[in-house]
């Protein structure tokens, strides 16, 4: 694992140190989470349109326009 150095504001810094700390965790366990969730962003939208293009070549209304009132039935 590397060590990486960033610079950022004192005041903004301890604020996110606060907040790691009051989920019990380390500012740097967070920055990883975030590292992961950063890189990733693109898999998940890929998958997501995937499924998205998947779903669609079943799920059709046969043109037929719902009304509001129909589509917020229960």
């Amino acid at each position: 694992m590397k060590n990486v150095t960033f610079s950022a504001d004192d005041a903004l810094l301890e604020a996110a140190r606060r907040k790691a700390r009051a989920a019990n965790r380390t500012l740097n366990d967070e920055f990883r989470a975030w590292l992961e969730e950063y890189t990733g962003r693109e898999e998940t939208a890929r998958r997501a349109s995937a499924f998205l293009d998947h779903v669609t070549r079943y799920a059709t209304t046969g043109g037929r326009r719902f009304s509001r009132e129909e589509m917020n039935e229960r």
